[in-house]
């Protein structure tokens, strides 16, 4: 694989090959994203752009009910350096991110909720976010590890939920950053981003690709 990477790269460009890199080395599958059943195309878009912005490699999204497009004049090409995971239901999302390792935390005002400063950030998490208009379904609540909450000052309740994503992002990147915990990518997943960025950036990608194992 590592003369295919070699081979690949010679059809980019030194600066893009450095920037791959520089970027791979602030990616993190620690925390990962799961949206349920959102329909709105411009917050599904919002959120990917988003969860690249904060280096989250991984985006899951649950689409029983809709099947959201994304936009890619508000997404600016993100979704192209992520890993989008699409489940027809939720169970499936659950046990897959359980399976993973990650708690399940239900961005949600609860009886139980934390709020989001306290949140503890020493256990990979699964951050759910909700349908806009009524929010997570039954399935989440019931199963979810943690609640979680923004804190409000205002007579309005709730965020929009893209803007109420990027700010959980933020706090608890910026606090995983500054902590001892081992967040970032392991190498064979670097490796495996990498290649397929590079094959992502070259113009008649199937046609080089076929050339090269027909001459191996």
């Amino acid at each position: 694989m590592k003369n295919y990477i070699q081979y690949l790269e010679s059809f980019v460009t030194d600066n893009r090959k450095q920037i791959f890199k520089q970027v791979l080395e602030n990616r993190t599958r620690y925390f990962t994203l799961a949206l349920e059943d959102l329909y709105q195309m411009h917050n599904v878009s919002a959120v990917v752009r988003s969860a690249d912005v904060f280096g989250w490699q991984d985006l899951h999204i649950i689409q029983k009910k809709y099947d959201p497009k994304l936009s890619h004049s508000i997404a600016k090409g993100a979704e192209k350096w992520l890993d989008i995971h699409r489940y027809p239901d939720t169970p499936s999302a659950i046990d897959n991110l359980r399976q993973k390792g990650y708690q399940i935390v239900a961005t949600t005002p609860h009886t139980n909720d934390v709020n989001l400063q306290d949140f503890d950030i020493n256990q990979p998490s699964a951050f759910f976010f909700g349908v806009e208009k009524d929010g997570l379904s039954e399935q989440v609540l019931d199963q979810a590890d943690v609640y979680l909450k923004i804190p409000m000052y205002g007579f309005t309740e709730s965020l929009n939920i893209s803007v109420a994503a990027a700010l959980i992002m933020r706090d608890v990147t910026e606090r995983l950053r500054q902590s001892d915990i081992n967040w970032q990518l392991k190498e064979e997943e670097k490796e495996k981003i990498y290649r397929q960025w590079l094959e992502k950036s070259i113009k008649s990608i199937d046609l080089i690709k076929k050339k090269y194992f027909e001459n191996i």
